[in-house]
């Protein structure tokens, strides 16, 4: 599995998944079009806020996470949000999260806290999350 920045040549894969995501009860409530389409753009241009990443195996795109940065008071210093993290379904159960969590200390050694958010019914991800 290797982990690779978004950049324009997956745009149109993103978004696909991005779409499955959020119209899932994986999240609280959808988003339109234009929001997920921002989003990918900013992963992809300037933003120091938000980084976009694909996971691939063997070549072929099996998923996408983006993570954001912020303050933390409780913690005082940098926070990294993972906003999204979605694994196509022929993808699941192959370790690919795992080795996300596991290789984030290392893409971001300045962070102090890493957050995420997960829905109660999302069962099979807080199974995942608990493991890492």
């Amino acid at each position: 599995m290797e982990i690779v920045r978004m950049d324009r040549s997956c745009f149109d894969e993103v978004y696909a998944m991005m779409r499955v995501f959020y119209d899932s009860p994986a999240v609280l409530h959808t988003s339109s079009d234009r929001v997920l389409k921002n989003d990918i753009e900013a992963c992809i241009g300037e933003s120091p806020y938000l980084d976009g990443y694909v996971f691939k195996v063997e070549g072929k795109i099996a998923g996408y996470s983006m993570v954001s940065r912020s303050f933390t008071t409780e913690y005082g210093g940098i926070c990294a949000w993972i906003e999204d993290l979605y694994i196509k379904e022929e993808f699941r159960r192959q370790g690919i999260s795992k080795k996300f969590f596991e290789k984030l200390p290392s893409m971001y050694p300045e962070i102090v806290r890493f957050k995420l958010e997960v829905e109660p019914e999302n069962e099979r991800a807080i199974e995942t999350y608990k493991k890492c």
